[in-house]
């Protein structure tokens, strides 16, 4: 398994625990990012710079991605492409998303889509991560990495 991080987005706390991660399980980790992302040295990170533009280093993602590898991403979009490759995906919050839950968070998306695009007052998206989130997230990075590790 490899794990992709959509990196422009990912908060550094995330980071943070990807890395450490990695070095524990001897994982790979590919964070794909549109602006330079400077890593720890080790053989386990990997850094692929995209060029800026939208949802480019998105399909980069989706253009490498192979079944049962693990996809750490926000980007409900991009987690529909990656689950249509049989991958997995969770965010930065520890949530998975699945086929079960992904169409129901796209139809999500783009009613809240179209109600900002309305002029209508919408939330102005998720509160800053806390140290629940923080757990949340590197309990369900080591559930993944553990059932990979005994597939």
């Amino acid at each position: 398994m490899t794990i992709w991080v959509d990196a422009d987005a990912c908060p550094n706390v995330v980071k943070e625990i990807l890395f450490k991660a990695a070095k524990r399980a001897e994982i790979n980790v590919v964070f794909v990012a549109n602006q330079f992302l400077r890593l720890p040295p080790s053989p386990w990170l990997q850094m692929q710079q995209v060029e800026s533009g939208f949802d480019v280093a998105d399909d980069k993602i989706v253009e490498q991605v192979q079944a049962g590898d693990l996809v750490i991403t926000s980007d409900i979009p991009l987690a529909a492409e990656v689950i249509e490759k049989k991958a997995l995906v969770i965010t930065p919050r520890g949530e998975p998303y699945t086929p079960q839950n992904i169409g129901q968070r796209l139809n999500m998306r783009d009613f809240m889509e179209t109600m900002r695009s309305s002029a209508i007052q919408v939330g102005g998206g998720p509160p800053p991560m806390d140290s629940k989130d923080k757990q949340a997230f590197a309990n369900a990075l080591d559930r993944y990495i553990s059932k990979a590790k005994n597939a």
